[in-house]
């Protein structure tokens, strides 16, 4: 396979966990991230995220997770941000690679989701970059609410193109085009992820979809079709934002992005199923 054909898959553990409400112990989040780690099938680990604990009471022990994590291949590491506090608690960490910041382009969502407007995470996103530039990790900004909303706020595709283009000037070049609530049809993802691609061809799009089990597969092919070539997922379809609505659209089923794109032995498939299942269940 070129490079240019080249799928680099990342698996978000932290957005399959983050609203289970019985706290999973540390161990064992350890454990299973070390898994996904020795499996040596993903690109990057999205494991968790800086935030507030009473926000989010499921990551509140990242950090100790992260102590435990062996990095013994070329897998890379994010986590999740949402203010300058969690820039400067990440910057020193230097397991971790990639900083991701959540940035809506609905006004209801960015409220609900880190308590600013629009505007202020703009400027939030330019201070962060001010924390990053003297280390190594690299910052990717999530477009969320990228295929429009559920709250009846402004939503358009010049809308999309006028915000990368507006953090493209503020030096980012990593960016997660994301469906939060599973607003997306096969064809608006199709004609959204080809033309962003083609507007900004040198930055670099995962595609970050949220979606009932039966139309995941045909909206992972619509996005490969536009040119994606890096996509998101969760095992078992895991997950979905707290903070987006009161019934959760899981993610895109991780193992259903590997049957599609890596073909390994099915045992390994299988191993990654029964280590989530384990890393959820209430039993210690």
């Amino acid at each position: 396979m070129s490079n240019k054909e080249r799928i680099q898959l990342i698996e978000s553990p932290r957005d399959a966990i983050q609203g289970i409400k019985h706290f999973i112990y540390t161990d064992k989040k350890i454990n299973y991230i070390n898994q996904l780690i020795d499996s040596n099938l993903f690109y990057c680990i999205d494991f968790g995220s800086f935030v507030s604990p009473k926000a989010v009471p499921q990551l509140q022990d990242t950090i100790q997770v992260l102590e435990g994590l062996e990095k013994n291949n070329d897998t890379k590491i994010l986590a999740i941000i949402a203010n300058e506090k969690g820039a400067e608690i990440a910057k020193p960490l230097d397991k971790i690679d990639f900083l991701g910041y959540p940035f809506s382009i609905s006004e209801t969502f960015q409220q609900r989701n880190v308590n600013s407007t629009i505007a202020q995470s703009y400027q939030r996103i330019e201070h962060i970059k001010n924390i990053m530039a003297s280390g190594k990790q690299e910052l990717v900004v999530y477009i969320s609410m990228a295929f429009g909303n559920p709250y009846s706020d402004l939503w358009n595709t010049d809308l999309v193109l006028e915000w990368i283009e507006k953090l493209s000037a503020l030096g980012i070049s990593r960016f997660s085009i994301a469906d939060t609530t599973s607003e997306a049809s096969p064809e608006s993802i199709k004609m959204l992820f080809t033309l962003i691609k083609h507007t900004f061809p040198r930055s670099e799009f995962s595609i970050h979809l949220h979606s009932r089990a039966e139309n995941a597969l045909l909206k992972i092919e619509a996005a490969h079709e536009a040119g994606c070539r890096i996509f998101e997922g969760a095992v078992m379809g895991y997950g979905g934002c707290p903070f987006a609505q009161d019934e959760l659209v899981g993610n895109i089923p991780m193992e259903m992005l590997i049957h599609r794109f890596r073909n390994p032995n099915e045992d390994k498939i299988q191993d990654l199923l029964s280590g989530f299942q384990k890393l959820i269940a209430i039993k210690k």
